[in-house]
């Protein structure tokens, strides 16, 4: 099998491309035959040598979707479709970066579509990111005014109509202007120009936001705190600036008193197959829809990375096999 792996970290061209044996599927795992992976900023940030707990070489990749190729136990049928989410993926063991990939079954999750491959390519993991903030760390609800910070990222513009189909206020940023139409076709209420100072503003045109989805990162993290209402809620799930840390973080100086700072991580997180068959479901019907950027072929891999780090991409970048 083909397979695009990464000796060292660095730049795209550090990814190799090699014939590998095909691997063999030990006990509570399985082969799958990988038919469509979404490309995760995570993975630039693993690519670039800043996952400190990862060793290579690795073959990086922490979502797909595909097809069953082998499972010893009997438990999934060969050529059945499922998604794969994190669980170690692509850091721990090897990834989706492949034709095939041997995975545990506790990060396998079945499914019925007759969707494209490159549709549902993008969706294990910014559902799963994008529902998982909303719903369980937010905990949204009807009246809430929910500002979304990042908005023009694949997880954020999902999550713009997961909110609205709530019911729910949607404010969301961009830094760009020429990207204020795809927040407001994705069903935002109105877009702010983040200029990384965005709590001025609310609060002199007197926005009650009470729900933050901070995407962007830690660098814009205390003035999304600065944002929120008294008793709010800020849920930090992405990290777009590439920023992981606080040089000096002081509690009691940095979150304002009677505001809430939460985070979503998928890893630790499952959403139920139900839900996910349910949001399947919707966008065959036609009620949500995705916002794929571009689709690359795996020995692109080089090309979709560039693509992602010039933060060009307006949506989900997706590899198919």
């Amino acid at each position: 099998m083909k397979a695009a792996v990464l000796y060292q970290p660095g730049t795209p061209e550090n990814f190799i491309f090699e014939e590998r044996t095909l691997p063999i599927p030990a006990e509570g795992q399985v082969l799958i035959k990988i038919k469509a992976f979404g490309l995760n900023r995570s993975e630039l940030m693993t690519r670039k040598g800043l996952s400190p707990n990862v060793k290579f070489p690795r073959v990086l990749g922490i979502e797909c979707v595909g097809e069953i190729k082998n499972d010893p136990s009997g438990e999934f049928q060969k050529g059945q479709k499922v998604a794969a989410f994190m669980g170690g993926m692509g850091r721990d063991f090897d990834g989706s970066y492949a034709e095939y990939t041997v995975l545990p079954k506790r990060i396998i999750m079945p499914f019925e579509s007759n969707l494209p491959w490159e549709i549902l390519g993008a969706l294990p993991e910014m559902f799963q990111t994008a529902y998982g903030s909303l719903f369980s760390a937010l905990k949204i609800q009807s009246g809430d005014v929910l500002l979304i910070r990042g908005g023009t990222s694949s997880v954020g513009l999902l999550a713009i109509q997961l909110a609205n189909k709530e019911g729910i206020t949607v404010f969301a940023t961009t830094r760009n202007p020429e990207k204020i139409d795809i927040l407001l076709q994705n069903g935002a209420d109105m877009v702010l120009i983040d200029d990384g100072i965005l709590s001025e503003k609310i609060q002199k045109d007197n926005l009650k936001i009470n729900k933050v989805l901070e995407l962007v990162g830690t660098n814009t993290l205390p003035d999304s705190l600065k944002s929120v209402t008294s008793g709010g809620t800020v849920c930090m799930t992405g990290m777009l600036s590439e920023q992981w840390e606080f040089k000096n973080f002081t509690p009691m100086d940095f979150i304002p008193s009677s505001v809430y700072l939460t985070t979503y991580s998928s890893g630790q997180n499952r959403i139920g197959k139900e839900v996910f068959q349910q949001f399947i479901d919707a966008i065959q019907n036609g009620s949500v829809k995705i916002n794929n950027h571009h689709v690359f072929s795996l020995h692109q891999i080089v090309q979709a990375h560039r693509l992602m780090e010039s933060n060009k991409a307006n949506g989900k970048i997706v590899v198919i096999n």
